[in-house]
Parts: C-alpha cells; structure tokens; sequence
C-alpha cells in the first residue's frame, strides 16, 4: 500500500499541476492546484511528491480554513475564485447556427463562454453584496432588489452543466429555503 499524505503535503499532478493536498480520506485527496482549484484525485493516482506532510489527525482541515478564508474574500472584495469547468467541455467549441441556412455559423471557444458566464455571476454577486450593505435602501426595497437578483440566478441555471463543482453553480428561487 502507498504512503497516504497528510494535510499540507505538496504534490506536481501531469494534469493539473502543483497543488496542496487540504483534505484527505482512504481513497482521495482534496488538492487545491494553482491553475485548477480544488481537485479530488484517488490516493493511488499517478503524480509526484513534492513534499510529504506527517498523516496527523487534525480536527479542522486545511481545506475548511481556505473555504473559511475564501467566503472571507468574497464577502469583502471584488476577488473571484477559480471556478474550473466541467471536463467533458473544456477546449470545446459552441456554435451558433442561424435559422437561414445562407448565413454563417458563429463559433466560439466554450472556455470563453464560460468565463464570461462566471464573470456574469461574480457580477451579481457582488451588486448582492451591495445592496445588502447599504444604507440609502430600506429593508422592503433591499428585498425587492434581492428577489430580482434571485431570480436572475434562476435564469442562469441553464448554463450549471458547464460548472465542474455543484457549489459553484447558479441557484433559483426554488433552491433557496
């Protein structure tokens, strides 16, 4: 059996680069990559050790302080997290096919949709964030705007089948308690 790494260990996956491993379990590594974000790859995956951390029981992980420290950010900045796109996409391209067979199709480079799309939702968010913190609005009109809002996510759930992590899809009204 391989040597199972602990939190805070180093590793160069060929696919997605150098990460730290801040979770981990019997059978998979919660890595964050540099050029990826967050990954779970199985403990016995190829790749090479950078720096093997001592396997330690620790009660709050890695992992939970960077979600901690990112909602942190997010919540106070304009900062954007990493946000990969689902793998069955990724270098794709989208086409746009008129109706009229006598016009030219329009393609686009999927990976460029997407960021457009996570760059729409990182918009929203942070219009969300401000309004929530004004002060010229009353409470009745920060609801109103919020439920807009809320519903434009809800209009954005189409494109959720190109998000690789369900956390960082858009979420409607009926997702919301």
């Amino acid at each position: 059996m391989a040597q199972i790494l602990g939190i805070g260990s180093r590793i160069n996956h060929p696919e997605y680069g150098k990460g730290v491993v801040t979770n981990v379990t019997s059978k998979m590594y919660w890595v964050t990559f540099i050029e990826n974000g967050l990954e779970t790859i199985d403990v016995d995956a190829e790749f090479e050790i950078i720096e093997a951390a001592e396997d330690e029981v620790d009660t709050v992980s890695f992992y939970e302080i960077e979600r901690s420290l990112r909602g942190i950010l997010k919540k106070w900045s304009d900062v954007s997290e990493i946000v990969p796109i689902a793998d069955k996409y990724k270098g794709g391209t989208m086409i746009l096919q008129p109706k009229d067979t006598s016009l030219s199709n329009k393609e686009i480079p999927i990976d460029t949709f997407f960021h457009k799309i996570v760059m729409l939702r990182d918009r929203l968010r942070v219009m969300e964030q401000k309004i929530n913190s004004s002060n010229a609005l009353d409470d009745q009109d920060k609801v109103d705007l919020q439920q807009y809002i809320t519903r434009c996510y809800g209009s954005l759930t189409t494109f959720n089948v190109l998000f690789k992590n369900n956390s960082q899809q858009f979420k409607g009204e009926s997702s919301k308690s």
